[in-house]
């Protein structure tokens, strides 16, 4: 059902601000962008930039409604729109530069969830930002990445600061921000991302490297590590899951089509995929396959086996998976 209060497009670009966190929640969402706005205005026209040409992106090629508004075609073009605002000098060159690289990743997500065919699959998250990131930084010198100095917060704000490293802010304010935007989206997402960045502090200092700990460089990936595996879904994620098609859970969200519900509340495709297993698997671990094109891999928690599929059917090798 569609939000009489936001246009759809402002919905799906909100949505993409809260993917980053593994969210779909426009409030999330807003807050993220105040975040950016208050502590780092200048990044702020670069990640609406790269927001809106992932979007545009997969408009233009008619990607399926339901995955454009749940943000999957977003969030890593803002992600990269932060980046090449941070770290380029800004230039007439720099806004098509964000419009390329928000577009080519919301083509890489979207050849990446064409292979999720089943519910188990390994969601693409960051992937696109890495990878196209990493090819950016490669591009700049040494001396243009330079690492601020830690100020004189207390140590109970290195955790806030890890929240906002995820989208290259370094103060707690925006740390603050992003954890209200989780409560409001969910607390059970909030209270792990806080453990998540707590962890990573407590494992700077056992590294003997307290300055990057106050920073907050520690933190982020264990913010995120904790996140994903979350195996309850948020109300908003798992509206398909709990509700019956054209039913909305709540005036914001509605259940898609059947066939689109798994690639729609992405990224709970695992939680989906946990409640329909078969009670033979639930004994052995919940299978995580990886799809390759040429062959697919799957891999249990506690047996570690490898899975490839067939024609045939599915067989499980403890040594070796063919095509």
């Amino acid at each position: 059902m569609p939000n009489p209060t936001c246009p759809d497009w402002a919905e799906a670009l909100l949505n993409g601000f809260s993917q980053i966190f593994l969210q779909r929640h426009p409030l999330c969402g807003l807050l993220c962008l105040l975040a950016i706005l208050t502590c780092a205005p200048a990044l702020l026209g670069g990640a609406l930039l790269g927001g809106v040409a992932g979007l545009l992106t997969a408009q233009r090629r008619d990607y399926p409604k339901a995955e454009r508004q749940a943000g999957l075609y977003s969030y890593n073009g803002v992600l990269l729109g932060l980046l090449i605002s941070q770290h380029f000098a800004w230039s007439a060159l720099v806004p098509p530069l964000i419009l390329a690289c928000g577009g080519l990743s919301a083509i890489l997500t979207r050849q990446w969830v064409k292979r999720m065919v089943h519910g188990d699959d390994l969601p693409a998250y960051t992937a696109p930002f890495v990878a196209i990131g990493w090819l950016l930084l490669g591009t700049v010198s040494p001396t243009a990445l330079p690492v601020s100095a830690p100020d004189t917060l207390a140590w109970l704000s290195a955790p806030l600061l890890g929240l906002g490293q995820i989208v290259l802010l370094d103060q707690p304010l925006a740390g603050l921000l992003i954890a209200v935007g989780l409560l409001l989206a969910s607390p059970r997402a909030a209270l792990w991302a806080m453990l998540g960045a707590s962890s990573g502090v407590a494992l700077g200092l056992l590294l003997d490297d307290p300055t990057a700990a106050l920073l907050g460089l520690h933190s982020y990936n264990p913010a995120l590590a904790a996140l994903a595996p979350q195996p309850v879904p948020t109300p908003t994620l798992a509206a398909g899951a709990r509700h019956p098609p054209g039913k909305p859970a709540c005036p914001r969200f509605c259940r898609p089509a059947p066939g689109a519900a798994d690639s729609a509340v992405y990224p709970g495709l695992l939680a989906g995929a946990r409640d329909a297993a078969p009670a033979a698997q639930g004994q052995h671990g919940q299978p995580v396959r990886i799809p390759l094109g040429f062959a697919d891999l799957r891999f249990r928690r506690t047996s570690w086996t490898a899975t490839t599929t067939g024609a045939s059917g599915s067989t499980s090798w403890y040594s070796r998976a063919t095509r």
